[in-house]
């Protein structure tokens, strides 16, 4: 246990009390020089590092239209400054979104703005300094990109765009952080964040075909680079190796083995999760998402699928058509890469899998929605499909559900705390201050419904409530995947694929 103690969640307000400075000393372990210079960044603070930052900037403002708008809009209304869970749960103001993004604003204006040129002093400017930087290095490792803020800004202004950019332009000067580097360093190696190699994770793989014939009887197949598959399945490292997230795998399999379709996973692009978009890294993002589109060509599959990972289906589904299409060699019934809840929402709406909602009786559920699907990105054909698909895969698998506010309000969704990069034990005081609104939700439905189980789609939600729930004395093993209870629910038969 932490020295630090969370917040009551008795104590939870909508404005909490302003504490300045109280999270200024939170921040990730750098990056070691080795990490940094395996994604093409310097490995220590180069002597010209002002410099090379303002440059940085310059460049990011005049490629992107989006953050040039972002940094001039902000008219300081408020609407924002109540609704990033790391305020809401710290009380710092410099986690108060508008407060974070002024930390770069700041700088735009002194170099990339006349007032901020010639009176600065009027409009907030600021020199970029190793004070500055180091503010930077703190707060902008205090956001989770989850986009809540933007939901409730009346000029649409996205910080998690801001954040982004800031630590790209950290990286470019040599203080990078070490968690996101190393794992994207991992990916770029080996092909997955954990950096299993493939024996390791053959034999993983051939484990969890035994537990699962001991259990069902059936031979469900866990299929590792099999040429001619119909489906590629490109899902988060975790689900290979620990609970709650290998549940979820079982639950793939399952599904594919009871509707007859013929799968596999990929040694060399096993890793659903692309890291480089949490610090802004449009070269390695392409890099990490270029190893998929290679493993789908050599293994000749007609679909592409992804798993359960938030923010790795916010890649697939909006950049990977401009990063590594177009995807002319896949069926074209199935032309763009489908989430495993898409995949599954389908068999059951065509009544190809038999689900037994008993089997989970011993379960009354409530669903996390992840902010990288609820706020970035879509499923299905309909919109909203994103939160009424999974709610249907639950629906179909439990007796007993209930929805946590304000998830009924959709995009209003809460973060876990734990994503953008931050998921390290580094941050863990942030990340459980962070998660106080999800868990003061959750107190609600467990005292109103007895809930005693979430679901979630996302890796990253998983293993940080895993991580936070003792904390708000919840059980640790309370979180679970959607697709685990699918796993529980299905009925297979004995016969192979």
């Amino acid at each position: 246990m932490a020295a630090f103690e969370p917040p009551a969640l008795e104590e939870y307000t909508v404005t909490p009390p302003v504490h300045p400075g109280v999270m200024a000393h939170s921040r990730p372990y750098v990056a070691k020089p080795e990490h940094q210079a395996q994604l093409g960044f310097p490995g220590a603070l180069v002597d010209n590092w002002e410099e090379v930052a303002v440059k940085k900037l310059g460049e990011q403002v005049s490629q992107s239209r989006a953050l040039r708008v972002f940094l001039d809009a902000c008219v300081k209304c408020g609407a924002c400054t109540d609704k990033c869970h790391y305020y809401l749960g710290t009380g710092d103001p410099k986690n108060m979104p508008v407060a974070r993004q002024d930390l770069l604003r700041s700088v735009y204006r002194r170099y990339y703005t006349f007032a901020g040129k010639y009176f600065p002093w009027l409009v907030g400017a600021r020199a970029m300094t190793k004070d500055v930087l180091d503010e930077w290095y703190a707060y902008f490792h205090q956001c989770s990109q989850c986009r809540r803020c933007s939901v409730f800004c009346p000029y649409g202004i996205d910080t998690a765009e801001i954040s982004m950019a800031a630590r790209d332009i950290m990286d470019a000067v040599g203080l990078g952080q070490k968690y996101s580097n190393e794992i994207i360093g991992k990916v770029l190696k080996i092909g997955n964040n954990l950096g299993l190699p493939e024996p390791a994770l053959r034999d993983t793989l051939d484990g969890l075909e035994e537990d699962v014939k001991e259990e069902t009887g059936a031979d469900v197949k866990f299929p590792l680079d099999v040429k001619g598959a119909e489906v590629l399945v490109i899902t988060p490292s975790a689900d290979f190796y620990a609970e709650p997230h290998v549940d979820g795998l079982i639950g793939y399999a399952k599904v594919f083995h009871a509707a007859g379709i013929s799968w596999t996973l990929s040694s060399h692009a096993s890793e659903a999760a692309n890291f480089s978009m949490f610090i802004g890294d449009h070269k390695n993002l392409r890099r990490v998402a270029l190893r998929i589109r290679e493993a789908a060509l050599d293994l000749g599959v007609k679909r592409i699928v992804v798993g359960e990972c938030g923010h790795a289906w916010r890649v697939a589904y909006s950049f990977w058509n401009t990063l590594i299409g177009p995807f002319d060699f896949l069926d074209p019934d199935y032309p763009a890469p489908q989430h495993i809840c898409e995949v599954t929402y389908d068999l059951m709406q065509r009544g190809a899998l038999k689900l037994d909602r008993s089997a989970n009786d011993d379960k009354i559920v409530t669903f996390h929605d992840s902010c990288n699907v609820a706020r970035a990105s879509r499923m299905g054909d309909t919109p909203g499909g994103q939160f009424t698909i999974p709610r249907a895969i639950i629906r179909a698998s439990v007796n007993k559900f209930h929805d946590m506010a304000p998830e009924t309000i959709q995009e209003n969704t809460f973060c876990c705390g734990g994503g953008g990069g931050l998921l390290t034990d580094d941050l863990v005081e942030l990340r459980v201050k962070g998660a106080l609104p999800r868990m003061q939700a959750l107190k609600q439905v467990v005292e109103e419904y007895g809930v005693n189980h979430i679901a979630a789609i996302c890796a990253i939600c998983k293993s940080q409530f895993t991580k936070v729930l003792p904390y708000y004395k919840f059980p640790m093993d309370m979180i679970g995947s959607v697709h685990g209870l699918v796993s529980k629910a299905i009925r297979l038969d004995r016969r192979e694929i």
